[in-house]
């Protein structure tokens, strides 16, 4: 964990971001009725931090993180990368679900050479880049193993690792720990701050847990339901490894709670 204790902090600046939200607004058609799901959300992120989304269920953070993605467009407003608009899906953003949307088919190498692979770059390319993500995330012994013979984290570090080798420049986390119990999920807090460090992410992660967004993230940023809005866009700044138990960390807990408390 050394690395993650090393790596830079994002600085603020006249630099161009990573990612913008402009005053993004997205509304869905149901039948006759139309349904606000994301109100007017600004959010500016910056090469190589880590975010937390947070917030209670139907406040618009998965709708966020798939407009990013690409999945998804803007009713009002705009959504920048590199300061152009996001207009379709691409390699440069790479989404991790918590169901892995591994192909069983596959070992883990080849998942993980996927992208590269439909992209036709040349084989030797292509078996070099699976291996180098697959070592990264600590699977170099399961490398020819199915998705079956898998544990959920195994799994998921396979997800992380085949968006690696897509040259995401930002991940995109949608509740990706949310399935696994509780020492699994300590463990994969742990692996993917130090994934981040070592490749230089921008990580975009959506969470219900207060404690995993204090854990992992350089800000957070609360949400409030329907429709959802952005309330409060906290930065984390404690050390890494956070220790939970520590008195600032649970004040930070405390005031997050009493944010999202203030907006049920």
């Amino acid at each position: 964990m050394d690395d993650v204790m090393a790596a830079p902090r994002a600085v603020t600046s006249a630099v161009l971001p990573i990612l913008e939200a402009q005053h993004v607004t997205k509304r869905f058609a149901f039948g006759a009725e139309t349904i606000t799901a994301l109100s007017d959300a600004s959010l500016r992120i910056d090469k190589g931090e880590f975010i937390c989304l947070i917030g209670p269920s139907g406040c618009g953070k998965s709708t966020l993180l798939r407009m990013v993605a690409g999945f998804e467009s803007a009713s009002e407003g705009s959504l920048l990368m590199w300061g152009k608009p996001v207009a379709a899906p691409g390699p440069d953003r790479g989404m991790v679900f918590q169901d892995y949307g591994l192909f069983p088919w596959l070992t883990v190498t080849q998942n993980v050479g996927f992208g590269p692979a439909a992209r036709g770059r040349p084989k030797a390319e292509v078996a070099a880049t699976a291996r180098r993500f697959v070592d990264m995330v600590g699977l170099t012994r399961f490398a020819d193993a199915y998705p079956h013979q898998l544990s959920g984290g195994m799994k998921q570090r396979v997800a992380i690792a085949r968006v690696l080798a897509n040259d995401a420049e930002v991940v995109l986390m949608d509740e990706p720990f949310g399935a696994l119990d509780a020492f699994t999920r300590e463990r994969l807090q742990e692996e993917l701050l130090d994934i981040w460090a070592k490749a230089k992410l921008t990580v975009i992660f959506v969470t219900h847990a207060i404690e995993e967004a204090i854990i992992l993230a350089d800000r957070v940023v609360v949400m409030s339901p329907g429709p959802g809005r952005i309330v409060a866009d906290e930065r984390i700044d404690l050390a890494r490894p956070r220790d939970p138990t520590s008195p600032e960390f649970n004040a930070l807990r405390r005031h997050l709670s009493g944010l999202l408390g203030g907006h049920h």
